[in-house]
C-alpha cells in the first residue's frame, strides 16, 4: 500500500475512539499521521490520549499541531494553575484524569506540549493547522500568533466563497491562493447539521464534533477518504463529556 497522509480531528480526552478510528483506517507504519490539535478537554482519558500519542510517536511518523485546548494543558502543567474558562470548556475532566500521573510522566507531556508544532506546511505545499490564519501573506506573516488556535474567519470565508469567482480574479481571497489545501480542526461540523469532514473552497474542516456527540474522524489528504469512530457517547456511555 502507498505510504498515506493521514489527518487527525479534534481528539478531546477520546482515547477509545482514537484506537478505534485507527483500527479501522488501517493506519500502518509508512503512514504520516497529521493530528490537528485539541488533544483534551472533554472525555474522560485526556492525560492518557497523551501518553498514547508520545509512544506512538515511537514507531510512527507523526506531525502533532498545538490546538487552543492544548494551550491551556500546558500552561497549567506549567504554572500549577488553571484558568476558570477552561475548566468550564472541559478542562476539569482534564485536570481529573491527570491524578493517577506521577510528576516525572507531567514533565515528560509538559515537554511534549512545548514541542507541538503551531502549523505544518508539507512538501505538497499542503497547510495543516489547528484553527486559521488572517494574515494574507500566510501563518509565517501572522501579526497575533493566537489566531493559529482560534481563529475561525479563514473557515467562515471559505464556506461563504461564490463558487463563480475564479482564483485569477481580483476578488478571490489572497489567504487561499497561498497553499494548495489547507486543513483545519477547532469548528465542529457539527454546527452545520453534519457529522463528516466538510469542505470549502481549498479548505478541509475535519473536526467532526468528538468533544460533543459526534465521532472522531482521519482523513486521507490525498484521495479524501475518510473513517470514523463510532460517536464518543456510544463508547463513553457513563459520561457527560462536554454535550450532555
Amino acid at each position: 500500500m502507498k505510504p498515506r497522509t493521514l489527518v487527525v480531528g479534534d481528539i478531546h480526552g477520546g482515547l477509545k475512539a482514537l484506537k478505534q478510528v485507527m483500527e479501522r483506517a488501517a493506519v500502518s507504519k509508512d503512514d504520516t499521521l497529521v493530528f490537528l490539535g485539541d488533544y483534551v478537554d472533554g472525555w474522560s482519558e485526556s492525560a492518557q490520549v497523551i501518553q498514547f500519542m508520545i509512544e506512538l510517536n515511537e514507531t510512527r511518523n507523526c506531525v502533532f499541531v498545538k490546538g487552543n485546548h492544548d494551550v491551556w494543558c500546558e500552561e497549567w502543567l506549567r504554572e500549577k494553575e488553571w484558568d476558570k474558562v477552561w475548566g468550564f470548556h472541559g478542562g476539569f475532566l482534564t485536570v481529573k484524569s491527570y491524578e493517577s500521573i506521577n510528576d516525572a510522566e507531567r514533565l515528560e507531556h509538559l515537554n511534549f506540549f512545548e514541542r507541538m508544532k503551531m502549523y505544518h506546511i508539507d512538501e505538497n505545499n499542503r497547510l495543516f493547522i489547528h484553527a486559521g490564519f488572517t494574515s494574507m501573506h500566510g501563518p509565517m506573516q501572522e501579526f497575533h500568533p493566537s489566531n493559529f488556535n482560534w481563529d475561525r474567519t479563514l473557515w467562515e470565508m471559505a464556506l461563504t466563497m461564490d463558487k463563480h469567482i475564479r482564483k485569477d480574479s481580483k476578488l478571490f481571497p489572497k489567504r487561499l491562493l497561498i497553499f494548495d489545501e489547507i486543513y483545519i480542526g477547532h469548528t465542529p461540523t457539527l454546527n452545520y447539521d453534519t457529522t463528516v469532514p466538510m469542505n470549502g473552497c481549498n479548505v478541509w474542516n475535519i473536526d467532526t464534533g468528538a468533544a460533543f456527540w459526534g465521532s472522531l474522524s482521519i482523513l486521507d489528504a490525498d484521495t479524501k477518504q475518510f473513517w470514523q469512530s463510532d460517536p464518543l457517547p456510544q463508547l463513553y456511555p457513563n459520561e457527560k463529556g462536554r454535550n450532555r
